[in-house]
């Protein structure tokens, strides 16, 4: 299994990574993919990956939720670093109007020219969305073209959202909300060809059941891939497979 999306870098984990990293071996996940928040996070970021080589792949990029009034040198360092080291992709960027609508035109300027920038570097990109789906998709029409690629993270959305997702050539990553009794992407999930899919957990956020509102961390992909499993009435391995190759399908080997 592969998480596509876990935050394992945070201060959360500063006590115990080795054992998160344990556990999550334990129970079959192979890769972890570790999207960035801001410059502030990136040295970090990239000493895990360091420490435990094969394992965890980093991308690069400004998350909305830190677009600010220093977004241009924000924006600057996503430039000036890009090619520095073998960033997987371009995320987490989009845009989030749950937290602050004070910068939401930043906010679309920012998300378009890291789509450009990633297109430039045939990169993916991994999106954030909250409480903003209408505006993405609206970007994400004038970019549309075979090179656009990557993950609609923590997809929460209806049925006609997921496939607007896929008819624009993206991936759908589903994570603890789907085992959730109030998650209702479960409800219609199944009709969405799991080919479109990639598991991710968003650790230390968004933890699976029975474990939400606590810490969550990339083990629990397993009770994620099961759920999944369940919906689709496939076996656990199978998911695995066939979330693994989509994940590097998108990412690359």
């Amino acid at each position: 299994m592969i998480d596509t999306h876990t935050h394992l870098y945070l201060e959360q984990f500063s006590e115990d990574i080795t054992d998160v990293v344990n556990r999550a071996l334990e129970v079959g996940v192979s890769r972890c993919y570790l999207p960035s928040i801001s410059s502030k996070h990136n040295h970090s970021m990239l000493e895990l990956e360091k420490k435990f080589p094969g394992f965890f792949y980093s991308m690069i990029g400004l998350h909305p939720c830190y677009v600010n009034e220093n977004y241009d040198s924000e924006l600057k360092f996503v430039k000036d670093n890009i090619l520095k080291h073998d960033y997987k992709a371009i995320g987490e960027i989009g845009i989030d109007l749950f937290h602050e609508k004070k910068y939401l035109e930043q906010q679309v300027y920012v998300f378009e020219e890291q789509i450009k920038l990633a297109l430039e570097n045939n990169l993916p990109i991994v999106i954030h969305s909250r409480d903003s789906f209408d505006e993405i998709y609206e970007v994400l029409k004038k970019f549309k073209s075979d090179n656009l690629r990557g993950i609609f993270h923590c997809f929460t959305g209806d049925k006609q959202q997921a496939k607007k997702i896929i008819d624009l050539n993206f991936h759908l990553g589903i994570g603890g909300v789907v085992t959730f009794k109030n998650g209702k992407i479960s409800e219609f999930l199944n009709s969405i060809p799991i080919e479109r899919i990639v598991l991710e957990t968003d650790s230390p956020y968004l933890a699976p059941s029975p474990y939400r509102g606590k810490r969550n961390e990339s083990s629990y992909l397993k009770i994620i891939a099961e759920k999944i499993a369940d919906l689709y009435n496939l076996e656990l391995s199978e998911v695995s497979k066939i979330t693994q190759k989509n994940s590097l399908d998108i990412f690359g080997n």
